[in-house]
């Protein structure tokens, strides 16, 4: 096991993954770099107020402390009390156009120690994509190069990592999807650590692939005020699902994280109205109907 390697590809990806980003917006990322001051820090990539990105961060994190938060044991008590060592890239894109898709990555690694105890290790992530307003084609698209990444781990992967996305991206509270989902994995380490590792990789680096051809196939459609409000609209499910249930920022506000980097992935505009209904048969009624609900965009 080698953290350092895990270090410098989490590195490479989040440069990569930014550079590209700015070629399509034709803004430049703010880059804040930090410390933390019960161990470790990293560094935040944020766009705001682009032609294409209204806001999004893609950020690497690289922590350690003397004891695991309850959010990182509550699937593996017997390791509450052990020093922890976690890093990883996270990102959330929240686009101005509504035709294009709001999107979440991140692949991370943890590994928890003890004087005397053997190391234990694990690697978690995935991607979900969260659209406003349904296409087919672009669903496919995206589940298709989730489900190519993984098979050459094992055929049997892919259903197994989407349903646990399904689950996970789900708001308990409105019995709803986030999104149409993805892939998401935790708690990772079979076939040891360079095994684990190379399956990280292949779902980092087909990221992009993933995500850019919807951009470029929607970033053109022309929008306007009854759209925005739509947007506007789903994105209080986003900041709900973040808020309530996500592990992740849980773990990064209960591990003395940087808030402001914990929470870039709030998007810049959100609201509510009380029991809202959409037109039954319009668009953002069938985005309720024949995308939210659980279903198999690869067969």
């Amino acid at each position: 096991m080698n953290p350092t390697l895990v270090k410098d590809y989490l590195l490479t990806l989040q440069q990569n993954i930014v550079a590209t980003l700015e070629n399509l917006d034709g803004t430049s990322f703010r880059t804040d770099a930090w410390q933390r001051e019960g161990g470790g820090g990293g560094i935040t990539r944020v766009i705001e107020d682009g032609p294409l990105f209204e806001r999004g961060g893609v950020n690497f994190s690289h922590v350690m402390g003397a004891g695991l938060p309850p959010s990182a044991t509550a699937n593996r008590p017997e390791l509450a009390g052990r020093a922890f060592e976690a890093m990883g890239v996270s990102l959330v894109l929240h686009p101005r156009n509504p035709y294009v898709p709001t999107v979440h990555m991140n692949v991370r690694f943890f590994r928890a120690f003890a004087q005397g105890q053997e190391d234990v290790f694990w690697f978690g992530g995935g991607m979900d994509l969260t659209p406003y307003y349904g296409h087919e084609e672009d669903a496919r698209h995206f589940h298709q190069t989730c489900k190519d990444a993984l098979d050459p781990f094992g055929t049997e992967l892919y259903p197994r990592f989407k349903t646990w996305c399904d689950r996970y991206f789900f708001l308990k509270h409105r019995n709803e999807a986030r999104g149409i989902g993805g892939i998401f994995f935790d708690d990772f380490s079979e076939g040891g650590f360079d095994s684990a590792f190379a399956l990280l990789q292949s779902v980092g680096n087909a990221f992009l692939p993933a995500y850019v051809p919807i951009v470029e196939r929607r970033r053109e459609l022309e929008y306007g005020q009854r759209e925005r409000d739509w947007q506007a609209y789903r994105r209080g499910r986003y900041v709900e699902f973040n808020l309530v249930w996500d592990r992740g920022t849980l773990f990064g506000l209960q591990s003395g994280g940087r808030t402001e980097s914990i929470l870039m992935s709030m998007p810049p505009v959100a609201h509510w109205r009380y029991d809202y209904q959409p037109e039954a048969g319009s668009p953002e009624a069938r985005l309720l109907t024949d995308y939210l609900p659980e279903r198999d965009w690869v067969r």
